[in-house]
C-alpha cells in the first residue's frame, strides 16, 4: 500500500467508534478483544474499496489453493510463491498445508502473521493493527517475533527478495464512551524505515519486538538490503549478550558444585 493510502486509512478510523466487546457484563478488556473490532473496522474500509487487493491472511491462502485444485503436495502449494520471503510469512504449517482441501479450509488464527494481507502484484503488504487504551499506561504490545524476523530478514539476503513484501503497522488509540470505544488518534509506520538497533526485544515474553506504533521511529534511509544486515546484526548482538547473561546468572554461580565424573558422580 501506498504512504497516501495508508493516510487515508488513518483518516477515516480517526474518530470512529465501536461496539465495545462483552459490552452486557462490563468485563475487563484484554488487548486482543479490545483490538479486534478495529481490525475488523480497518479491514473493512479496506476491503470495500479494494476487493481484489484486500485479504484477511487465510482467505488468501484458501483462494489461493482453490485456484489451483491440481496442487496438492505440500512442496507443489509452497511453489506457488514466487517470494521465498512472503512464503515464509503467510504459509501455515507442513501438515496444515498438506491437509488442507476444499472442505477442510483455513480459519483465521491469532498468531497469522497479518491481519490485513494487501496483495497486488507481486507485491506483499502484511498489515499488522495494534490498539492502545489511552487511558492506561500499558506495556508495549508484542509486536512480531524477533527470530522470526531475522529467518526473513536471512531469506532476503539469500534469495535476492528484498522488494516482495512490505510490512507496515497500524495503531489505533482509543477510549472508552458510555460502552463504546472511540478512536482518538490512528497512526501507521513501516517496519522497513525504523532504526533496527533501537528495536527492544523482549526474550523473557518469547523473543517479540515490542514498541507502541506511535513512538517507532522512521528515520532508516538506507536500502532494505541495508536493513536486512543491520537488523540481523542488531539481534545477534542481543542475542550474545542475553546468552552472557544467563550464563553469568544461571549456570557461572552454580558450576562449583558440579563435580566432574572422575570422581565418581553422573556427569550433567
Amino acid at each position: 500500500m501506498t504512504p497516501a493510502l495508508f493516510n487515508e486509512l488513518v483518516a477515516s478510523i480517526k474518530g470512529r467508534t465501536v461496539e465495545r466487546p462483552n459490552k452486557a457484563d462490563s468485563g475487563t478488556l484484554s488487548g486482543h478483544a479490545a483490538g479486534e473490532p478495529f481490525e475488523k473496522l480497518a479491514y473493512h474500509l479496506l476491503k470495500e474499496k479494494f476487493p481484489t487487493k484486500v485479504f484477511k491472511q487465510y482467505e488468501y491462502l484458501n483462494e489461493l489453493y482453490l485456484k489451483n485444485p491440481k496442487k496438492i503436495s505440500t512442496a507443489d502449494r509452497y511453489a506457488l510463491f514466487n517470494s521465498p520471503v512472503a512464503m515464509f510469512l503467510l504459509i501455515r504449517g507442513d501438515k496444515a498445508t498438506r491437509d488442507w482441501n476444499p472442505a477442510n479450509i483455513f480459519e483465521e488464527k491469532q498468531d497469522d502473521t497479518a491481519d490485513i494481507l494487501w496483495h497486488e502484484g507481486d507485491n506483499f503488504d502484511i498489515i499488522d493493527v495494534k490498539t492502545r487504551n489511552m487511558s492506561k499506561k500499558g506495556m508495549p504490545p508484542n509486536i512480531i517475533s524477533a527470530y522470526k524476523l531475522a529467518q526473513a530478514c536471512a531469506l532476503m539476503i539469500d534469495n535476492q527478495d528484498f522488494m516482495s513484501v512490505d510490512i507496515h503497522y497500524l495503531e489505533v488509540e482509543w477510549k472508552e464512551e458510555d460502552g463504546f470505544l472511540r478512536c482518538s488518534d490512528a497512526n501507521w509506520k513501516d517496519l522497513f524505515k525504523s532504526n533496527p538497533a533501537s528495536l527492544y526485544i523482549n526474550w523473557a515474553a518469547a523473543m517479540q519486538i515490542q514498541f507502541h506504533v506511535s513512538e517507532l521511529t522512521q528515520d532508516f534511509d538506507g536500502t532494505r538490503e541495508q536493513w536486512a544486515r543491520a537488523y540481523i546484526t542488531a539481534f545477534v548482538k542481543s542475542a550474545e549478550a542475553r546468552c552472557d547473561k544467563m550464563y553469568k546468572t544461571y549456570i557461572l554461580p552454580f558450576k562449583k558444585y558440579v563435580l566432574e565424573e572422575e570422581n565418581g558422580w553422573i556427569p550433567l
